[in-house]
């Protein structure tokens, strides 16, 4: 649903985004993460055929953003970081506009007008005039917008910017009720946790270009190395002999229990419990060491800035 190959933009001598790759197959989501510059608002307007690319192609339902430009908009839902709400109209003014400009017809138009204000929670507000929205309200406002035409794609930039704990939970969830009805979704957020929480894969843009692109357990391997676990014990027990297990390698031992890095969890965690369990061993839990999302960025952005990825 979404493709692009070797995407890249120029500005005179600037180069904003260099070979960019993206492939987001219906029903995924894609965190593009990235500090501010880095290129991803020129990465979407070219997806959302608003930049035509210097060099590359991308292709959105199968419509080619250079060739195909009217089927490309009309396929993609956009929240902006810049919402570009008209403050004069009110919320129903607005939303029957836009839901002009896709082509609904009345009774359709109607209809998801009123489910979207609904489900927003903007549908006692619909006649206030959008300037006396706050910040949350005009988020909300903004992402009707880019459902009302039901858009097998959407690209959404910061979509909880702004949003109290409940709205943003409300958001997330639509995000992945979209995604259970097969849509293919690109979300630029500085929120990893959410990144964490929504994506199926994750990219990471500096400078213009993706300097990792993949699952966050791929991309944890690749930049925190092999995982870690930790066995906790309720007593004093010395893991001797452990090393013998294949694949395993203990890297801190403690006074309630020890820490080991293993390739083939699957294989090798069932082997080291029954082990644990022949030899009396006091265990509380085994569980794998957290390795966040924001542990993975944050040493990315490290290694680009010196220059090793």
């Amino acid at each position: 649903m979404i493709e692009a190959e070797d995407l890249t933009k120029y500005f005179d001598s600037f180069k904003a985004v260099e070979g960019v790759n993206i492939n987001v197959a219906p029903g995924q989501v894609l965190a593009l993460l990235g500090q501010n510059g880095a290129g991803k608002t020129t990465t979407v307007r070219m997806l959302t055929s608003i930049l035509a690319p210097t060099r590359g192609w991308a292709r959105i339902s199968g419509y080619d953003v250079v060739q195909k430009p009217a089927q490309v908009r009309a396929s993609v839902g956009v929240l902006t970081e810049m919402h570009g709400l008209y403050t004069r109209m009110t919320a129903l003014e607005y939303l029957e506009f836009f839901g002009e400009v896709y082509g609904l017809d009345a009774p359709r138009r109607r209809k998801r007008i009123d489910d979207l204000l609904t489900y927003f929670g903007l549908a006692e507000a619909a006649k206030r005039r959008t300037g006396e929205y706050s910040k949350g309200m005009r988020q909300k406002l903004a992402l009707a917008r880019a459902l009302i035409h039901e858009p097998p794609v959407l690209l959404l930039d910061e979509p909880t910017s702004a949003m109290d704990p409940e709205s943003a939970q409300l958001v997330r969830e639509e995000i992945v009720r979209l995604k259970s009805s097969q849509r293919s979704i690109i979300i630029c957020t500085h929120n990893l946790i959410e990144a964490e929480m929504l994506a199926d894969k994750i990219a990471i843009i500096y400078r213009g270009r993706i300097l990792l692109q993949g699952t966050l357990e791929e991309l944890r391997r690749q930049i925190l190395g092999t995982p870690e676990y930790e066995v906790k014990l309720s007593g004093k027990w010395t893991p001797n002999g452990l090393e013998s297990i294949s694949g395993l390698r203990v890297t801190h031992i403690h006074e309630t229990g020890f820490r080991y890095e293993v390739e083939n969890p699957e294989k090798t965690n069932p082997i080291l419990v029954k082990d644990l369990i022949q030899h009396n061993a006091p265990v509380v839990t085994v569980q794998q060491v957290s390795r966040s999302l924001e542990q993975v960025y944050l040493k990315a952005m490290g290694m680009a800035m010196a220059g090793t990825l």
